[in-house]
């Protein structure tokens, strides 16, 4: 991550910028070492399936170092959750984070906002074998809006 900004306050004291939002950059950088992979083998799964639409070395590259980019599209998300082998949503969380600052969490109720942070805080066996009885007790295809 690259070192926050500084900027001078009124009284001339020197203040951080806010922190930027890197969750998508983070999920991506996070992602390609659990897959063991270096970014031009992971770029080049970076190919949507439907599309066919490719997402750069280059453009990843920058994205994992927090350089400016262009937020990306559905396809080019696609691409990505190809090459990480995640389900898009989760790069359209991060994304929509990242880029336009959106809570995914902020719709939901308060007791699963806690669930879903909980979550992230367990060991990937852990998580895995929740996820495992989750989906025995509402199967992924059920539609989420009953």
């Amino acid at each position: 991550m690259t070192p926050m900004a500084a900027t001078h306050g009124p009284t001339g004291e020197t203040t951080p910028d806010p922190e930027r939002r890197t969750q998508l950059a983070d999920l991506i950088r996070a992602r390609r070492a659990e897959l063991g992979e270096s970014l031009d083998a992971f770029a080049s799964r970076a190919i949507d399936p439907v599309s066919e639409v490719r997402v750069t070395r280059g453009w990843i590259y920058r994205l994992e170092r927090g350089e400016k980019i262009t937020p990306p599209v559905y396809e080019e998300l696609a691409a990505l959750a190809s090459a990480a082998r995640l389900p898009i949503e989760r790069l359209q969380d991060a994304a929509g984070q990242q880029f336009h600052g959106v809570d995914p969490l902020r719709s939901g109720t308060g007791e699963a906002t806690a669930y879903v942070r909980k979550l992230d805080a367990l060991p990937p066996e852990q998580r895995e074998r929740l996820l495992s009885l989750i989906d025995s007790l509402v199967p992924p295809s059920m539609d989420d809006s009953d």
